[in-house]
């Protein structure tokens, strides 16, 4: 069975076709620029072949359009025909609170994304968009919607709710909904294989530009550090985490923002960027080493929020078995992993300085052989689990 991954955005498109027999990757490619001049398609496949298609694509439909004729191309193509696609899972950001878990996509499915599309307004209309262009493109290939916020779904009350009006939650569903859904779900699920315990009390650590960090028990989620928005939570590359809603209006009234503008400062201006002027933990490193002290503060904020947040959310689960790194920076940093794990033997994690310096990719245990809990580094795979997602719900 091949699945097709679709992860669009307003105006770009990746795509992975999977062959899920050995869940090897057989083509992935990008759509560009779509709605603007200057589009093109950028596709790989397994063995190498690759292929650049410069037109312009003014929808999603003619996005998708050619990204079949990529994949069917006589020369650089991977298939025969539509028909050996068996499925396409979309990545989808917000379910809101109308779905638990991943959908068959059908017309009352995309009526509800719509109403919920007010709650992602940058990433809905496309995605939504790509929704009806794949069914138009590909009418007869069964489709699953799975969303970024559905994994954070077993929240209980006390985890989700924002301390406002029980009433004014109740009509704007204004609560924590927790984003890297898909993420998370992978690595516990695939953490649960490691350790033989598919019950095991986990704190997982995404740490990449966009940082969350979730309580995972019983393979669920209890909480999760991102809020109504990915705004909320860890410091980030360019947002700011955590912070007093009061200062936020102080900063608005000093810098004359009005609140969209302040919302957007707080999304693309702060965060490591704010702090060093450089959103990516690479370069600050590397500034760092060369004795810069703002690059040096930018990363010790990173790493003090992600350490608080392991804390408590060790407190929320009575214990923890193991600590998990995945993510751009989770899986490449091992300075960042080093500043978050100092001092945290007081849990039952021994961190090992040495095999932490000596990761380089797979799976990866960073504790000390008598560590009772386990630090791993565990790369994650957001495409795989779309694509398992979508493989079980339209073999039913």
């Amino acid at each position: 069975m091949k699945i097709l991954v679709i992860n669009a955005g307003s105006s770009s498109l990746k795509y992975q076709l999977i062959n899920m027999e050995d869940e090897s990757v057989i083509v992935k490619g990008v759509c560009e620029r779509i709605t603007f001049k200057g589009s093109v398609l950028s596709q790989k496949t397994f063995d190498g072949r690759e292929m650049v298609i410069e037109q312009d694509m003014p929808s999603h439909k003619e996005a998708m359009e050619l990204v079949l004729k990529a994949m069917l191309d006589s020369k650089n193509g991977v298939l025969k025909s539509v028909d050996e696609i068996g499925g396409v899972g979309h990545r989808i950001l917000h379910s809101g609170e109308d779905f638990k878990s991943s959908v068959v996509i059908d017309d009352e499915v995309i009526r509800i994304c719509e109403k919920n599309a007010e709650l992602g307004p940058l990433h809905m209309p496309g995605e939504i968009a790509c929704i009806k262009s794949c069914k138009e493109v590909m009418p007869t290939v069964p489709m699953v919607a799975v969303f970024d916020t559905t994994f954070h779904s077993t929240m209980p009350a006390k985890a989700y709710m924002y301390a406002i009006p029980y009433d004014v939650y109740d009509k704007y569903k204004i609560r924590k909904y927790g984003f890297h859904g898909t993420s998370h779900k992978f690595i516990s699920e695939e953490a649960g294989k490691l350790l033989g315990n598919k019950n095991a009390k986990m704190v997982i650590c995404h740490l990449g530009n966009g940082s969350s960090v979730s309580a995972v028990k019983d393979g669920k989620c209890q909480d999760t550090s991102m809020g109504f928005t990915p705004l909320e939570g860890l410091v980030m590359g360019t947002r700011s985490g955590d912070i007093d809603p009061a200062a936020v209006e102080f900063l608005r009234n000093k810098l004359n923002l009005t609140p969209e503008d302040a919302v957007q400062y707080l999304n693309k201006k702060c965060g490591m960027l704010g702090i060093s002027g450089l959103s990516d933990m690479r370069d600050n490193t590397e500034e760092m080493l060369k004795g810069n002290e703002r690059a040096k503060l930018a990363i010790e904020m990173v790493a003090y929020r992600v350490k608080k947040y392991i804390g408590s959310y060790i407190a929320v689960l009575g214990g923890v078995d193991a600590i998990i790194f995945t993510g751009g920076i989770g899986e490449h940093s091992f300075r960042t992993r080093k500043f978050i794990m100092e001092n945290m033997e007081y849990c039952g994690a021994k961190f090992d300085e040495k095999k932490n310096e000596e990761y380089t990719s797979g799976v990866g245990y960073i504790n000390t052989d008598d560590s009772k809990v386990k630090i791993i580094v565990l790369p994650t795979n957001e495409e795989l689990s779309i694509a398992r997602e979508t493989r079980d719900l339209t073999s039913k």
